[in-house]
């Protein structure tokens, strides 16, 4: 029985060691942990071939449907990015009193204000300079962002079956136009689970009432995935927003971007979700 108590103490000494050494990090250091991991997952991401699906819509802020277009793409990494190839494109606009369905290119009046819109809404969301194919500057976790931004530790929580931190942020310019929200940080691999943000401030009075420019209601949220071989994945983002512009551009605007079917590019396997136990 002494021999026992000995061997067990000292193991409960080093795990009580360890949790509250987990406890006692500042939200400061588990962002240097995000960043680190965050450099390292666009490496591994790299590996693999994946389908992206974007939903673009415009509306009237009366919320009739003015547009909306889905396109699949198929993504192949680069040494630089991603290289995305259109698998199909399918919309439906407003003309003349009815919708009208379409499928594949030439896009019908894609040059009009809704048209712009929609393709330019998904031009931004499918970054190709990125190995997940999401905006490098949509939120402030790789080492290259994190310099601009504050982080406070708000709590813990669990999601999806795994311990999290609750991490808030925004910039450190408190002038500065750009993100501000919250992350739900995983405990015990230090990987983003989920990401909510909204603009830190609103546009300028002056903008807004001299130019008539405002984004108003402008955020997104993404979740994040752990897979069964250890990489993260950005599954899906969303937004939904009002765009008025120069006066007679009024316009609600939804935005939808899943990844799915994730092989790996140089082997025949594919990569599963990570059930929680």
């Amino acid at each position: 029985m002494r021999f026992a108590c000995s061997c067990v103490y000292p193991l409960l000494l080093v795990a009580s060691c360890a949790s509250l050494q987990a406890q006692s990090l500042t939200a400061g250091q588990i962002m240097e942990r995000v960043a680190a991991n965050q450099d390292k997952a666009e490496q591994q991401r790299a590996d693999y071939i994946y389908q992206q699906r974007i939903r673009v819509a415009t509306r009237r802020p009366n919320g009739k449907l003015l547009r909306q277009e889905t396109t699949v793409y198929s993504v192949t990494p680069t040494t630089s990015g991603t290289e995305k190839q259109v698998k199909s494109l399918d919309g439906r606009y407003w003309h003349k009193g009815e919708y009208i369905d379409y499928d594949g290119e030439p896009r019908p009046e894609s040059d009009s204000i809704d048209g712009d819109l929609v393709e330019d809404m998904r031009d931004d969301c499918a970054n190709e300079h990125s190995k997940d194919g999401l905006g490098r500057d949509l939120f402030p976790l790789t080492s290259d962002q994190q310099k601009n931004y504050w982080f406070k530790l708000l709590g813990e929580r669990t999601a999806a079956g795994r311990q999290a931190y609750r991490i808030g942020f925004g910039p450190r310019d408190h002038d500065e136009i750009t993100w501000a929200g919250e992350a739900l940080i995983d405990k015990e691999e230090f990987q983003p689970m989920t990401v909510f943000t909204k603009l830190s401030r609103r546009i300028p009075f002056l903008v807004r009432t001299v130019l008539g420019t405002d984004l108003p209601g402008l955020g997104f949220n993404v979740e994040y995935r752990r897979f069964d071989d250890g990489v993260w994945f950005p599954v899906s983002f969303g937004t939904e927003f009002r765009l008025r512009a120069v006066f007679f551009i009024n316009r609600e605007i939804t935005i939808s971007l899943e990844n799915s079917g994730f092989r790996r590019a140089q082997v025949d396997s594919s990569i599963q979700y990570q059930r929680p136990e």
